[in-house]
């Protein structure tokens, strides 16, 4: 397997749409086979090491979490060359400790969105990545350390409950899925990471604790003018902890330990004569390694 020279992509969520510090900046539309990304992309150089931003719902947040292409973006990402995707989230907690302004840098999913698009594969093409392990535990380690550097509470570990949106929840299901064992409740990285790890790039959350959801008795009512309050200085801490951690992920390892990079090895059912060829057009980015060898 080749090794690909390391290319940074930041995801930016609410509040966070553009990134400081960068070198060598341009805005470029990347055209994709699955529609329009949320933006423009931002690319340009961290302390020579190159980087590619893009905000996910649209510079002045144009596009609610369900309607976000998240194909588009992902695919967008993959054609610019990025190998490593750091994907940055407001989230609510369902636990005491992680209390807002705290980053969880979760490493398990659950998938509760019904609407939206979740594979690049599909009739004519089919195959199976597994998502047993959904985050890439290098990223996770670094971004941890990189925490610590910028005065920045940061909980390694943690389950990140996917929900359809653009409401709240419900005190029904925010209960329930504090029972499940979930950390923290979010809209967006699903089924962001499943297509990331479609695509075979490293990926990693930092979901940022904006507030406790409605199952807490003292802050039993989600108000937006609440958590813009703390998004706003969540929004900080986030772009500091990018600007650190980015640069020292050029020191890359060749193959990713844990599989990311080649995630359909042995993903693809489909017989090669039984292939579509407009879907073999279309996945000439994300499949492309395997698709054609």
């Amino acid at each position: 397997m080749v090794a690909l020279e390391p290319v940074i992509g930041v995801i930016g969520g609410s509040g966070i749409y553009d990134i400081e510090g960068l070198s060598n900046t341009s805005w470029e539309g990347v055209t994709s086979p699955f529609g329009e990304p949320s933006d423009a992309l931002l690319f340009g150089d961290l302390e020579g090491q190159p980087m590619v931003f893009l905000p996910r719902h649209g510079r002045g947040h144009k596009l609610p979490p369900n309607r976000v292409n998240y194909r588009a973006n992902i695919d967008a990402l993959k054609r610019s060359g990025v190998t490593d995707i750091l994907s940055l989230s407001a989230v609510g907690s369902f636990r005491e400790d992680l209390f807002p302004g705290t980053f969880v840098l979760v490493d398990q999913f659950i998938d509760r969105t019904i609407q939206r698009d979740k594979s690049f594969f599909g009739p004519g093409l089919v195959a199976h990545v597994s998502m047993a392990h959904p985050v890439c535990a290098r990223l996770s380690l670094a971004l941890e350390e990189a925490a610590k550097s910028v005065d920045v509470t940061a909980v390694r570990g943690g389950t990140y409950l996917a929900m359809e949106g653009p409401q709240f929840s419900s005190l029904a299901e925010s209960e329930l899925y504090q029972t499940w064992g979930c950390d923290v409740i979010g809209m967006t990285n699903m089924p962001e990471a499943k297509l990331a790890r479609e695509a075979e790039i490293c990926y990693a959350t930092v979901a940022m604790v904006t507030d406790y959801d409605c199952w807490h008795p003292n802050h039993d009512h989600v108000q937006v003018a609440d958590i813009i309050r703390v998004l706003n200085a969540n929004a900080d801490h986030g772009r500091a902890l990018v600007k650190a951690v980015v640069p020292g992920l050029g020191d890359r390892p060749g193959v990713c330990s844990a599989g990311c990079d080649h995630a359909l090895d042995t993903a693809i059912i489909t017989a090669s004569e039984a292939r579509d060829p407009v879907m073999v057009s279309k996945l000439d980015a994300v499949a492309g390694r395997v698709l054609n060898t």
